[in-house]
Parts: structure tokens; sequence; C-alpha cells
């Protein structure tokens, strides 16, 4: 039996495109799985991209925590950028989610943000440690919810190995590389079966396949073929102690 999981990421279309292929590989085996999205509003444009994308990894409704994002005003207007909010407010939003949902498994962004270290994913990789450890913890929120302590924390990365083709696409759009050592990899699952279904929910963000700076429109340039980088995706075990169980999938 597949654990649960739920994702956290920064904006739409990184669940899809960091973790889309384990996401459509739990929900096939009759997994729980969803995801919270930490910017952006459920009125904004991409919310509605953001439903299609999850319908398609069968990873339940939008949760939207509705900050701004801290490089588009657009993504909620009069509301706090993500990387300004008050800390344990938004751990506090999270701790909520966490605690409705009782994953197994959480994901989030990398430490260092995801190849090209948008502050947003760092703060998203911050602000989920925390509230991980805080849903388990009765005296910290209570008015979240029942306490519940997930059994593994992963981290969605980017070996040096693995970035390959990216490395110059993105360069060549004026963005940086912040792959990790191939040793920080825990956790590398090939996702071949769950290929189209990951396209097909990146695609359906369709703002940012216009888009000519953004991964998704970046990788709708690209013949069919070269598009063998989103086949496998890596994660880093968070959890202090030995890694448990196989490491080609991820265990609670």
């Amino acid at each position: 039996m597949y654990p649960s999981i739920l994702a956290v990421f920064a904006h739409p279309d990184d669940e899809s495109l960091l973790a889309g292929g384990v996401l459509a590989q739990h929900h096939a085996a009759r997994a729980r799985t969803a995801v919270v999205t930490a910017t952006w509003t459920p009125d904004s444009r991409r919310a509605p991209e953001l439903a299609n994308a999850l319908a398609v990894l069968g990873a339940g409704k939008p949760r939207l925590l509705g900050y701004n994002d801290a490089r588009n005003p657009e993504a909620a207007p009069g509301r706090p950028r993500l990387v300004d909010a008050p800390l344990d407010e938004a751990v506090g939003h999270l701790v909520a989610h966490i605690r409705d949902f009782r994953p197994d498994i959480v994901i989030t962004h990398d430490a260092v943000g995801q190849l090209t270290g948008h502050p947003d994913h760092v703060r998203t990789h911050q602000i989920t440690l925390l509230a991980v450890e805080a849903a388990a913890l009765a005296h910290l929120h209570p008015d979240a919810g029942p306490p519940w302590q997930p059994s593994a924390m992963y981290a969605a990365t980017h070996p040096v190995s693995g970035v390959g083709p990216l490395r110059a696409l993105l360069e060549g759009v004026g963005k940086r590389i912040l792959a990790v050592p191939d040793s920080y990899v825990t956790t590398t699952i090939d996702v071949t079966p769950y290929t189209e279904v990951k396209w097909r929910a990146i695609s359906s963000h369709a703002g940012e396949i216009a888009r000519e700076r953004s991964l998704p429109g970046i990788l709708a340039r690209l013949p069919e073929a070269d598009r063998h980088r989103i086949q496998t995706e890596h994660f880093t075990r968070l959890n202090t102690g030995p890694v448990r169980g196989d490491p080609t999938q991820l265990t609670a």
C-alpha cells in the first residue's frame, strides 16, 4: 500500500513539475494525495489552472494559503508577500492543513529553492519544516485541529547529475542553477509510466506555458522526445536517523 502524501509548494505548477509523477503514482495506487500552494488566491487567474492540474493528478481541490508572490504582486493584491508574512502565522495556516489531511508523508521544496533559488521556494521549505514539527505538538496552534505527526518528510530536489539540458535552457533565459550534490539525494523515482499524466498536469498551467522564461514554457518548446528529464524525480528524506525502506520509493 502506498502512503498518503501532502505536497506543499510555493506556486501553482510547482506541484506538477517537481512531484507530478509521484502524485500520479500514489493516486493510481489509491493512496490519498493533496497539495497546498503557498501563494496566489482562490480568485486569481492561476487558481483554475491549478484546479485542472490537480484534477489530472488526482490530488483533490486546491488548498491555497493566499500569500503574495515575492516577484508578482498580481498573485494576491493587498495581501502580504509570503516572504514578508509573520512566520508563526504562515506556519499555523499550514499546520491546519496537515492536521486536516493527516498525511503519512509531506513533500516540499529543498533548502536552496529548487534550481533557481526563488525566495518563495526557500520560504516554503522553511515554513514546512516548522509546520511538520508543530503539527504533532498539541500546545502549538491548538485551534488548528488535533495533533498529527507525519511519518516522513521529503524535499523535492535536483542533483547536479540530473540537471542535464535544463542548465543551458535556464541559463539561456537568464536564470541561475542551484543543483545539489548527488550525495544529497536519498530517493530517485522513475515515473516513466506517469510521464503523460505529469505532462498534462504541467500543460494545465497554460499561462506559464505561454511565458518564455518559465520552466513549463521552456519544456513546451522542446521536442517531445527531449522532455525525458521529467521522467525522473529526485527527493531527499529530511528526517533524522537512518533511511528506511526501499530507496526507489517514498516510504513512511
